[in-house]
């Protein structure tokens, strides 16, 4: 399976594969394949992240940077991976002219680690999100998971559905998650 979300599924296999633990119910050691291909076409499994993302009408910004980014072809991989979706809405929240910056290719250094921030290597469940916990991102940054009145919030964000995926699950967020400064 070959296509959007790259360094993603590569840096989670990476962690996975470098003995770190991960941080969550299931984790995955994936066989290395053969380099993937950049804008490959959609994976043919419907169901998986990547197709998810692509069929969404809310999430054309999201695809757009993945395409930026040169990640197109990483979150079609096994998995498993987490992977917190900011609607097209979510993206107009951010300052104006940001999203037309960040896909210009020379700040595409600041893009990848914006969208390795939504991402985490293992299956989290909302179930399994509690109040309080620390969950680990694809960047190596961590980030806060609150639960208030019954919803998950990450970071400044509230997940607003998830869908499950055939490589991990997808939790639509409102918000884009920004990585803690360095």
């Amino acid at each position: 399976m070959h296509t959007p979300f790259r360094a993603f599924v590569l840096l989670a296999s990476c962690l996975v594969a470098c003995g770190q633990p991960a941080e969550g119910p299931r984790t995955a050691n994936p066989a290395p394949t053969a380099a993937p291909r950049e804008n490959a076409p959609p994976p043919l499994d419907p169901d998986n992240i990547v197709s998810i993302a692509i069929g969404s009408k809310d999430h054309t910004t999201l695809v757009a940077a993945l395409k930026a980014a040169n990640y197109v072809t990483s979150v079609a991989n096994p998995g498993p991976l987490t992977v917190f979706a900011p609607t097209d809405a979510a993206f107009a929240k951010l300052p104006p002219g940001t999203v037309e910056g960040l896909v210009k290719p020379e700040k595409q250094a600041d893009l990848r680690e914006i969208l390795k921030y939504h991402v985490a290597p293992a299956t989290w469940e909302t179930s399994a999100l509690k109040d309080g916990m620390t969950l680990g991102m694809a960047n190596g940054k961590k980030t806060k998971i609150r639960v208030v009145d019954g919803k998950v919030h990450i970071d400044d964000a509230t997940v607003v559905a998830s869908i499950r995926a055939s490589n991990g699950i997808v939790h639509v967020v409102d918000t884009v998650l920004l990585p803690p400064a360095k």
